[in-house]
């Protein structure tokens, strides 16, 4: 695959947690964004329900994530920070470049 692989999981954060979680996230952003292969990072609060976020993280490939993060002592550290918020424990996926549609 060519191109910017997105990773994408939606965060369901344990109710009234969320200030900490964002603390926590705010410390463990290094260990990611020093990953060869790391892209970019965003996180976004969801309006409707305020414990849940989407994050989006942009690789180079889906071996970077895979292997080069969650293989490594920076991925440990921050399941420590992290893993503690989530409720229930998120899917996260991988999605590839995106479909092109002709205009009309």
């Amino acid at each position: 695959m060519n191109g910017v692989i997105l990773e994408a999981g939606i965060l369901n954060i344990r109710e009234g947690q969320q200030d900490a979680f964002e603390a926590a996230l705010n410390r463990a952003r290094s260990l990611i964004s020093s990953t060869p292969g790391f892209l970019a990072f965003n996180l976004h609060r969801c309006i409707e329900t305020p414990n849940r976020y989407l994050l989006l993280v942009q690789w180079e490939s889906v071996h970077a994530h895979t292997i080069g993060f969650r293989q490594s002592d920076r991925y440990r550290q921050w399941r420590a920070l992290l893993h503690e918020f989530y409720d229930p424990f998120p899917v996260i996926e991988h999605f590839d470049n995106p479909i092109s549609f002709d205009a009309e």
